[in-house]
């Protein structure tokens, strides 16, 4: 099939990032349209970005497409979200996402309307074969793009790749009709959660319900408000008998609704083994940075690559690591790409 390659489709959230990322294209000569996505069902939000959205392309003067991919994001996100904290793990739904809805979905709808490039306002560059941390370390959002399909990398394009948050707010706040888009709330947290997530998963599972608080040796010295309010490494919401220094939640037994509990150094991982592998390249053994969640620290590990699960030997101690997070890999600033925890 061939497409218009001057011909870019954006996706337009209503917010500033994907705004001025749709005039700096148009402003470059590419043929612009817009498509703002209805994903999860909260018609408040939508109500909301959608008419910022349709202020955004009727300001820069592009179409603006709105796709109903409500029973998609169920299936490849929501849904997925909800499984994974019932069996006691730790999801990231955003890497999900970016991999079925915003590079997957809007991948195709760019092919319906012969547009080759797919463009959004993630902090992230491309050169076409791998993705690179954003020049603005504290924008940057390369950790949620490891699981995007390589084949769709050549088609992608990052107009905020080298910008500052504090550059693209200076853009907006100079353009009559677009102010308010620079003082506008920016959405830090899971975009379908409103308060928190164990609020959202009361309405499909049942998340208070007292259980035990174990010792390393499975001795019961406490209570919980039931397992699905933990992640591993947490240290409040529970009792522990006679504790007098602070306890983390190290492991959670969802069938059984227990959490075992222990100090600090109980939380030491040395090793984690992925699943779901997603690479950018095609070694089969090296050694590069890991993250193992987002806002922290790369470390350097050993990776062996042997039936479809990477063996991640972690050259320093890391703490709390999660089953169901993303660990992804780098060379410097290059992202290599990553798996999921499945055991660590």
């Amino acid at each position: 099939m061939s497409l218009n390659k001057n011909k870019v489709l954006v996706g337009m959230s209503g917010g500033v990032d994907s705004t001025i990322a749709t005039l700096l294209l148009k402003n470059e000569g590419y043929e612009v349209e817009g498509l703002y996505m209805k994903l999860h069902s909260n018609p408040g939000y939508h109500e909301v970005h959608l008419k910022r959205a349709q202020k955004a392309a009727e300001y820069v003067g592009v179409k603006l497409h709105v796709l109903d991919l409500q029973n998609e994001f169920n299936e490849n996100v929501f849904h997925p979200f909800i499984e994974t904290y019932a069996k006691g793990e730790t999801p990231n739904p955003c890497a999900l996402c970016n991999r079925t809805m915003k590079f997957g979905e809007m991948i195709k709808f760019a092919d319906s309307i012969d547009a080759y490039y797919l463009a959004t306002g993630h902090y992230i560059k491309t050169d076409g074969k791998f993705f690179y941390q954003a020049d603005d370390d504290t924008k940057d959002q390369s950790y949620f793009l490891f699981y995007v399909n390589k084949e769709y990398l050549p088609r992608l394009k990052f107009p905020l790749a080298e910008k500052k948050k504090s550059d693209i707010k200076e853009i907006a706040a100079s353009l009559e009709g677009l102010e308010s888009f620079a003082s506008q709330k920016e959405s830090t947290e899971i975009c379908f959660v409103d308060t928190t997530y164990t609020d959202l998963l009361k309405d499909y599972v049942t998340v208070d319900k007292v259980g035990e608080v174990l010792d390393q040796d499975g001795n019961v010295v406490g209570e919980h408000r039931g397992y699905m309010h933990y992640t591993i490494g947490k240290r409040r919401g529970f009792s522990v008998k006679g504790a007098h220094e602070p306890h983390f939640v190290t492991k959670i037994i969802p069938e059984k609704n227990q959490i075992v509990v222990g100090k600090r150094d109980e939380l030491e991982c040395n090793s984690v083994v992925l699943d779901n592998l997603n690479l950018f390249i095609e070694e089969k053994e090296f050694s590069v940075t890991v993250k193992l969640r987002y806002r922290t620290k790369a470390v350097s590990c050993h990776v062996l690559i042997k039936e479809d699960k990477a063996y991640v030997t972690l050259h320093e101690s890391v703490f709390g690591v999660a089953v169901g997070q993303a660990a992804v890999f780098y060379d410097n600033e290059k992202l290599l790409g990553g798996g999921w925890i499945a055991s660590a």
